[in-house]
């Protein structure tokens, strides 16, 4: 059975900082490419970041330089670490895999940036 977990999600200040965790069970780890999600109350569901191993990763343009996403394949787990946070970043974060020829999502975590 594949299963996403997120956990990190918090209330911070506009400029403060957070990491979010993705922890995936029940594939291959290694190798598989794992994608994080925003999805902001009244809006569609927007792709952020994604890492298709250790070294190749992509950023939506508005966080490129302030999110960095990376993996650790011994804990099967993946990062998102949030700098510099702006009020439009509020939104519930998912992770995402593909697996056994469909999608799997993990049950969100839920980011608020305000003072």
């Amino acid at each position: 059975q594949v299963q996403l977990v997120e956990s990190g999600g918090d209330l911070v200040q506009p400029g403060g900082s957070l990491r979010l965790s993705c922890t995936v069970s029940g594939i291959i780890f290694s190798g598989t490419p794992i994608t994080w999600y925003r999805q902001c109350p009244g809006k569609a569901r927007e792709w952020v970041a994604s890492s298709s191993s250790e070294t190749s990763t992509s950023y939506l343009e508005s966080v490129k330089g302030r999110f960095i996403i990376s993996r650790d394949n011994a804990k099967n787990t993946v990062y998102l670490q949030m700098n510099s946070l702006k009020p439009e970043d509020t939104a519930v974060y998912y992770c995402r895999c593909l697996a056994f020829g469909r999608s799997f999502w993990g049950q969100g975590t839920q980011v608020t940036v305000s003072s």
